[in-house]
């Protein structure tokens, strides 16, 4: 066994995660397959099965440690508003947890590490949003979320997609989303 085999050996859930990102980023999560990541890692075929069983647990560990990532970002910041930008950052910086964490068609939704942490993100993004209805009338909290969703969820869509080149153009799409949240979301007014 060479020194390099057995390096990855000593961590293959993690080297495969890395090349399972790498995969995503660069060609999606439909071209992912475990007997390529195993060859990347330079492990038998069977191996990555040890850690993931098959592509739906590599995927399901995927979209877990995403949105334990997310949850931390979304939590770093004090309001509504600026937790829409840390979602358009998080897109921006990991587009391939981004591909895998909205698509449960591809993931264990029982798998309980995505559950907690899918749990972690929606609790920051809730509080955001009791903070916001508390400062005004609201008449459906859980629709000002959904409305606040969407607009996050929808512009790091596009932005990711590139349909919103001509639009951002040279500017820093966290200040272009700014912007747009105050249109929608206008501080109040003394």
């Amino acid at each position: 066994m060479t020194s390099d085999r057995a390096y990855h050996h000593g961590d293959l859930r993690r080297a495969v995660l890395t090349a399972a990102l790498d995969v995503i980023r660069a060609e999606g999560p439909a071209a992912l397959s475990l007997r390529d990541l195993a060859r990347r890692a330079g492990v038998s075929h069977a191996a990555p099965a040890h850690h993931f069983k098959d592509r739906t647990g590599l995927l399901t560990a995927i979209a877990a440690e995403g949105y334990g990532l997310f949850a931390d970002a979304l939590a770093a910041e004090p309001d509504l508003r600026e937790r829409g930008v840390a979602y358009v950052r998080f897109a921006a910086t990991h587009p391939a947890y981004f591909q895998v964490m909205f698509r449960p068609d591809l993931l264990r939704a029982d798998d309980p590490d995505l559950l907690a942490a899918r749990d972690r993100a929606t609790a920051a993004l809730r509080s955001g949003v009791a903070a916001l209805t508390a400062a005004g009338p609201a008449d459906d909290p859980r629709l000002t979320g959904v409305a606040a969703w969407s607009l996050a969820h929808g512009f790091a869509t596009l932005l990711l997609s590139g349909n919103l080149s001509d639009a951002v153009g040279d500017r820093d799409p966290e200040d272009v989303f700014r912007i747009i949240g105050r249109l929608l979301f206008p501080p109040d007014r003394d």
